[in-house]
């Protein structure tokens, strides 16, 4: 059994903050390459950020500038700062590797209100 435990999600204002976590089994962890994805409504599920092990970064255009994905290995939890939040972030946030993903968790629902 995998671990892929999101929390932090919540109901926020247009322009406000949220920070995600992520607690992974090690084995995930340890594949290298982490990332946080997202699904709206009535969209595909998609990539928002990602985070080596080394950790170099990479971004979607619709959050560069406004989130921040981290990881600490010691603990294999990974983070998702979100700042100047707008109501298209609204989605369920899930993390899992970036290469493969065979198993989700239930996600953290962001709701963002305008």
């Amino acid at each position: 059994q995998v671990q892929l435990v999101e929390s932090g999600g919540g109901l926020v204002q247009a322009g406000g903050s949220l920070r995600l976590s992520c607690a992974a089994s090690g084995r995930l962890f340890s594949t290298g390459v982490m990332a946080w994805y997202r699904q709206a409504p009535g969209k595909q599920r998609e990539v928002v950020a990602f985070i080596s092990s080394g950790g170099s970064t990479s971004y979607a255009d619709s959050v560069k500038d406004r989130f921040t994905i981290s990881r600490d290995n010691a603990k294999n939890t990974m983070y998702l700062q979100m700042n100047s939040l707008k109501p298209e972030d609204t989605a369920v946030y899930y993390c899992n590797v970036l290469v493969r993903p065979n198993y989700w968790g239930q996600g953290t629902q962001v709701t963002v209100s305008s």
